[in-house]
């Protein structure tokens, strides 16, 4: 398996996965086949969410992390049981050690069913404001809603039943991270916003405000992502790959250091926490690689568990254990490349 040395980022109108003519969606999903197999990466207009659901949001984060530090973790993340809340910046800690330089603000599925089971499945801790619930809760639901139409593009880029992963995206351990990057005096410094990674889920649908995301061709050159009116930004997660036997690639990409005040908003679009991610049967293996299996729910709480320091604190005093057969940092999904700085 292997990228190719893109210099840009594809753009695809998928209005027509929205058509009651199949050849229409196929026709489109065929597009989608292509940039998810060629880049990992593509841009996608006409998704139906609306503007004013989007600027709901983004008010809702200027409100929030303009509090002051004290107000803010109140709602601290490590008061949760369902990993949602405010994120101090410093509480991430990625492989090599490293530190990203942003606050953040996480939300779920926030499941209220049944008695939660699950470490990630259960109720959402929400700031003290009504609207920031209210507005944040309803563009969660469209862009979720989006991401179950882009599963059903997947499975026909695939070659397979429209509805493939419908079963396993029922009550799915989706996340919502709403993303502060402080202005910073000294962009300079060596000290990214978000260092290079691929996302641990099947997709990521990202809103952003400002340019600064980057993407990792083949060549290891950085390529950047521009800003454009009404897309969203969609890339390939490394539960995909998996799911696709390696004909979906997940791309490596950071965030580069930018002076100005920038604002993120990407949902991790996963399945159902007790499914097996594997590769799907009857689909050819792309490259060389053999994947190997991962529970979707306990492999992305134990990448949690080794990324944030609550959890962190909670497994070096024993009151917390990774499940069963955890993977470290970074060492599932998509292999990564030698990159030019």
């Amino acid at each position: 398996m292997a990228h190719t040395p893109f210099t840009s980022i594809p753009l695809i109108d998928i209005s027509g996965l929205y058509s009651a003519d199949l050849a229409e969606r196929q026709r489109v999903a065929d597009e989608l086949g292509r940039a998810a197999r060629e880049v990992g990466f593509l841009q996608v207009t006409g998704h139906g969410i609306a503007r004013v659901l989007r600027a709901g949001l983004i008010e809702q984060a200027r409100r929030f992390f303009a509090r002051p530090l004290e107000e803010k973790m109140r709602f601290y993340i490590g008061q949760s049981s369902n990993h949602s809340g405010y994120v101090p910046e410093g509480e991430e800690q990625f492989v090599g050690g490293s530190k990203d330089l942003k606050e953040a603000y996480d939300v779920n599925f926030d499941y209220t069913q049944a008695p939660q089971t699950f470490p990630l499945l259960g109720p959402n801790q929400w700031p003290d404001a009504e609207a920031f619930r209210r507005e944040v809760s309803a563009y969660y639901h469209e862009a979720l809603a989006l991401g179950t139409t882009l599963f059903r593009g997947f499975a026909l880029a695939l070659g397979l039943p429209e509805d493939t992963f419908a079963a396993i995206t029922r009550q799915p351990t989706s996340q919502l991270r709403m993303i502060h990057y402080p202005l910073d005096p000294d962009p300079v410094a060596d000290r990214p916003g978000i260092g290079a990674h691929t996302d641990y889920e099947c997709f990521t649908i990202l809103l952003p405000t400002a340019e600064g995301l980057q993407v990792c061709n083949s060549e290891g050159e950085w390529i950047d992502v521009p800003l454009i009116d009404d897309a969203f930004v969609i890339n390939i997660g490394d539960m995909l790959e998996v799911l696709s036997n390696g004909n979906f690639v997940a791309t490596l990409h950071r965030v580069r250091k930018v002076r100005e005040e920038r604002f993120s908003f990407p949902l991790f679009c996963a399945c159902d926490y007790d499914t097996r991610i594997a590769p799907i049967a009857g689909l050819p293996l792309r490259g060389e690689r053999a994947y190997s299996a991962v529970v979707c729910g306990d492999h992305l709480f134990a990448q949690t568990v080794q990324t944030f320091a609550y959890l962190r604190r909670r497994l070096e005093a024993g009151t917390l254990q990774l499940p069963d057969g955890s993977l470290g940092l970074s060492s599932f999904g998509h292999a990564q490349v030698e990159v030019a700085p």
